[in-house]
């Protein structure tokens, strides 16, 4: 049980072209956003979609298979684990990120 304590697994739409940084030591770095798209009927029994975004950070051979294959609007299932971190920006305020760091990605659609 301990493997599923901070588990997160998504799938959904990638929002934008990831964006790929390589480090001095040759590592990849790798971001992108994913949408995931929940559906319900609301009062008045209409169906309703919400959209929910994610912030996805990907490191090594997982950001290089992201880097060949992910573009905006491919279809991706992720699996990885929930960070949060903070840092002050160039204007000295605090700003929070909260992301998954993928472990793993399957190529759908």
């Amino acid at each position: 049980m301990n493997a599923m304590k901070n588990r997160v697994q998504l799938i959904g739409n990638v929002g934008n072209d990831p964006e790929i940084k390589t480090l001095e030591n040759g590592k990849k770095l790798a971001h992108m956003s994913i949408a995931t798209n929940e559906y319900y009927k609301n009062d008045k029994g209409e169906k309703v979609e919400q959209t929910e975004w994610h912030r996805v950070t990907a490191w090594g051979k997982t950001a290089e298979i992201i880097e060949k294959f992910v573009v905006k609007g491919k279809e991706v299932a992720v699996e990885g684990k929930l960070t949060h971190r903070s840092y002050d920006d160039k204007n000295g305020e605090k700003k929070f990120i909260t992301e998954v760091v993928v472990n793993e990605i399957l190529l759908l659609k």
